[in-house]
């Protein structure tokens, strides 16, 4: 099997190869954790004898089944840039039965793991790699790889409001490295920022938001590293050259001919439909008031506020004045 770092020889006591999780995950099978729950669950062998622990390793010239199928030679690692949609959750299952990302994956696409994740309101770049092992070096956070976002936080941000972020804070009892923050431009009551991170803990810039009283209402994160969104559109898949795979990750690749492809997506991730006459975006025409009617005659619920849409009451009879006969000379009431 070909390796992802040059080979070393193995310290005394220690046996040949490597462990069979981690043979597993590089064969594009499950993470190191999924292969050693699999490990445990009694599913693999290894030259047909079941094994229960993950504490073994193995060689090329050892047999290893897993369900009773032949683990093959490990493709070359491979990583594709996805932009994940609002909406979707980045996980294989979701307990609550929400739609997860590899849901909305192209059908032909390979067994892939993502690389660290992206909350169910956050948009943008998601690394996804057939290779455990990339996968961990992608995520360790000695490798401080910057991760850029675009953040619209609803309020006025000042540069003393975020230099806290700048300078590092704790939440919680959890301690924030600093940020990189700079204020692109304000918008009506919305204001457009670009944060950089080099750390991926849960929900951080939501959480560093808070923390100085600004809420996030949209987050897209545009690169990790020196890997791009560029004009990648929701829920479409694009695939590294493996040349570039072996550049920027530093990997040893005997078959670097792969090159990029782009895949559109999967599905149409369908949206929450909105009742006829509800406000939203990209709807036409002036907002519409309570007891006003839609286009297709229904009424909106709700008070009108006084006054609106009434017209005035009718005067009494007697304070109507008779009509004026044709010809009549009314007096002036406008002074010299």
């Amino acid at each position: 099997m070909s390796e992802d770092t040059p080979s070393q020889p193995p310290k005394s006591g220690t046996p040949p190869g490597d462990r069979i999780a981690k043979v597993l995950s590089r064969a594009g099978l499950a993470s190191r954790r999924e292969a050693e729950r699999m490990i445990e669950a009694g599913r693999v062998r290894v030259n047909g004898a079941q094994i229960d622990s993950p504490a073994l390793n193995v060689t090329p010239a050892d047999a290893i089944t897993v369900d009773g199928k032949p683990v093959g030679e490990p493709e070359p690692p491979r990583v594709w840039l996805y932009h994940k949609p609002t909406g979707l959750v980045t996980t294989n299952r979701d307990e609550k039965g929400r739609g997860t990302i590899f849901d909305d994956l192209p059908e032909d696409m390979p067994r892939v793991m993502s690389v660290g994740r992206l909350d169910l309101n956050s948009e943008g770049l998601l690394l996804l790699t057939n290779d455990g092992e990339v996968k961990r070096r992608l995520e360790l956070p000695s490798n401080g790889w910057l991760r850029r976002y675009r953040v619209r936080v609803n309020g006025r941000p000042t540069d003393d409001m975020l230099e806290p972020l700048r300078k590092g804070i704790t939440i919680d009892g959890e301690d924030f490295q600093p940020m990189t923050v700079s204020l692109d431009r304000q918008q009506g009551a919305n204001a457009w920022l670009t944060i950089g991170l080099r750390e991926g803990k849960n929900r951080e810039i939501r959480r560093a938001m808070e923390a100085v009283h600004l809420s996030v209402n949209r987050l897209i994160r545009t690169s990790y590293g020196p890997f791009q969104l560029g004009e990648l559109k929701p829920g479409e898949v694009e695939e590294l050259k493996r040349k570039v795979v072996r550049d920027q990750l530093g990997l040893e690749i005997a078959d670097t001919t792969g090159t990029a492809v782009k895949k559109k997506p999967a599905r149409i991730v369908k949206r929450k439909t909105r009742k006829p006459g509800e406000p939203g975006p990209g709807r036409p025409g002036l907002p519409k008031e309570p007891g006003d009617k839609t286009a297709t005659g229904k009424t909106i619920p709700g008070k009108p506020k006084p006054g609106y849409g009434k017209s005035k009451p009718a005067r009494p009879a007697s304070d109507v004045p008779a009509p004026r006969k044709f010809g009549t000379r009314v007096k002036s009431t406008r002074k010299p």
